[in-house]
């Protein structure tokens, strides 16, 4: 009920500025007003919302799987290491919004801009989540194995990679957390379908209740996908402690 309860008072919140404070309609819409552009827009809503939902998705999967290849290949071959960690850095430090024109220019105003934005806005927090995973695992388990003729690969697969998947479930819920970032950055850079592009026609004419049903959408693809995620990842990782509700 806690997130019903939540929503319940921001709408209450959101009406009674909208309706007791002098706020024009193009600046605030009222709830009513978003909610009747989501049942009047229905189908233009959903047709976008389906097309950026597919871009975070293709992002998320295809940016998990790079970015764990790339933390093992660090973790089996240790001089990777030194030449993927200064891409990833350099990668973290050119802003998003920057790349995103530079991105639809090379790649159009199709899918493909967007999906390599969202995996280079997820590649990051999984390959640093699970590459420290690997690396801060127990000496003492690593020294056991070794002593009964572990070979690297054999420690990596049965001891590192298990005991590294907690932190990688950190990184991938991050990751989740900012997928539909990239998505949106390069539909408002350049785009002909999705949330982004809806948010971007509906600003430039003013139809604000428009926006922010399109944001509401946005919203909700966020918050499913993450739960979906951080939900799945516990019945996976059974066996990881959760000290918020220890046992008596």
């Amino acid at each position: 009920m806690r997130p019903l309860i939540t929503a319940g008072v921001f709408l209450a919140f959101w009406w009674a500025i909208t309706t007791f404070l002098p706020i024009p309609s193009y600046m605030l819409p009222t709830p009513q007003a978003v909610a009747a552009a989501l049942v009047t827009q229905s189908p233009y809503l959903l047709q976008n919302t389906l097309v950026t939902l597919t871009e975070i998705l293709a992002g998320l999967i295809l940016g998990t799987i790079l970015g764990a290849g790339a933390a093992l290949a660090m973790a089996a071959i240790p001089p990777a290491a030194r030449w993927l960690m200064p891409i990833l850095v350099i990668s973290q430090a050119i802003p998003i919004f920057a790349l995103a024109p530079i991105l639809v220019l090379w790649l159009g105003f199709g899918m493909a801009s967007k999906i390599t934005l969202t995996i280079l806005v997820i590649f990051f927090p999984v390959t640093a989540a699970l590459a420290d995973g690997l690396r801060q695992t127990d000496s003492g388990l690593i020294h056991l194995a070794q002593t009964m003729n572990a070979t690297p690969l054999r420690l990596l697969a049965r001891i590192r990679l298990p005991a590294a998947l907690p932190a990688f479930a950190s990184g991938l819920r991050i990751a989740t957390a900012f997928a539909p970032i990239g998505a949106i950055f390069g539909e408002w850079a350049g785009a002909s379908s999705g949330l982004g592009y809806v948010m971007i026609n509906a600003n430039a004419r003013i139809e604000t209740d428009l926006m922010f049903a399109a944001l509401f959408l946005l919203c909700l693809i966020a918050i499913t996908l993450y739960t979906v995620v951080d939900r799945t990842l516990r019945r996976l990782l059974y066996w990881v402690p959760d000290t918020r509700n220890p046992t008596p």
